[in-house]
């Protein structure tokens, strides 16, 4: 009735139990498979209207589930590639357009997209499952060639994470290497009641916009080095290379290294031998850089340790003394400082991957 209130009928006793509310089409949801879909339109249009979407764009768009964000993504852009793991939504999604003028340029590729070849995209915009987030976000980083953009829900501490700036609390290697490869900011918070099932956590709407031309830099170099500065974020640059873990790994690559180099010279004095230079590169990726974290006590090499290996901590040392960076800590440091640290060891011959 106009005016009055809505009386809610409670239901007779041995009356059928209510419908899963977690259900659309009759499909239930799962939280296992991050299956959070977006209920409020007027938040979907806003995405749209932030994603800067061009008639002429090819759009991938990665979870459509039902085809919400879908409908919209199709009434925007020139085409639209969805890609999605349950085959219970692939069928949703051809039911839903199958018939209408959006079916001849709606493309769905049923599969797991980290390990699907992604086709041509002009841009991705996506409310993706929150576990697959980081390898997701280096996958579409890496993609050839290159995209304008992607808009990209995320859960609201990884997006806050992307974001940060040195002294930032969250300020950690994820934000140094997505930034070293992408311009990005945040566009909007998104609360968890906006979902179906509502998830634990609040969101956050990123953009990520790939830089062009891309850095010059190998980047499982970049990433070596900055795994270990982000070993322990608010330790001293000294005191994180004096570690055991650290110089033992750093001081394999650099034996590699000099001995590949001596092979190559040997072997450019033979007229009827060549080497592959890509060898060296090869070789060096396949040592392992993961360094586990040790007591404060065991982070010195002792001194009764050889005196190679003590030559070669001073060589470590003696880079980050010139640079004066024995006394900064990773959580302070700039992009450009990361990049001129990186240039000062492999000048001395030291290597990260």
């Amino acid at each position: 009735m106009a005016g009055g209130k809505i009386r809610k009928e409670k239901p007779h006793r041995g009356a059928a139990a209510p419908a899963n509310p977690h259900h659309q089409g009759g499909i239930p949801f799962h939280k296992s498979k991050g299956q959070h879909i977006l209920r409020n339109p007027l938040l979907v249009d806003s995405i749209i209207q932030k994603s800067g979407i061009k008639s002429t764009d090819v759009i991938l768009e990665i979870g459509p589930g039902t085809g919400n964000l879908t409908k919209k993504l199709l009434e925007a852009g020139k085409s639209v590639i969805a890609v999605e793991l349950d085959p219970r939504m692939v069928l949703e999604l051809q039911r839903r357009f199958q018939g209408t003028p959006h079916s001849n340029r709606l493309k769905v590729i049923q599969g797991d997209v980290l390990k699907c070849d992604l086709p041509y995209f002009d841009i991705c915009v996506a409310n993706i499952p929150y576990q697959i987030s980081s390898p997701l976000t280096f996958k579409l980083l890496n993609h050839k060639p290159v995209f304008r953009c992607a808009v990209i829900m995320f859960q609201r501490e990884f997006a806050m994470r992307l974001i940060a700036q040195p002294g930032d609390t969250l300020y950690c290697r994820l934000s140094v290497n997505t930034q070293l490869l992408a311009r990005v900011s945040h566009l909007l918070k998104v609360g968890r009641n906006n979902f179906r099932p509502p998830p634990k956590v609040d969101s956050s709407v990123v953009r990520i916009e790939p830089r062009k031309p891309p850095p010059v830099v190998k980047f499982k170099e970049w990433d070596g080095l900055v795994r270990i500065c982000f070993n322990r974020k608010n330790k001293t640059l000294g005191s994180i290379f004096r570690q055991k873990s650290v110089l033992s790994v750093l001081e394999k690559n650099y034996k590699t290294l000099q001995a590949l180099q001596l092979l190559q010279l040997e072997s450019s004095m033979d007229a009827d031998t060549t080497v592959d230079v890509s060898v060296l590169g090869d070789t060096l990726d396949d040592l392992s850089l993961d360094v586990e974290e040790e007591d404060d006590e065991d982070m010195e090499m002792d001194d009764g340790d050889d005196k190679k290996g003590s030559e070669f901590k001073e060589k470590v040392l003696s880079v980050l003394k010139k640079g004066e960076f024995e006394d900064k800590r990773s959580s302070k440091l700039q992009q450009a400082d990361f990049m001129n640290l990186l240039s000062k060891f492999n000048e001395a011959g030291i290597h990260f991957s």
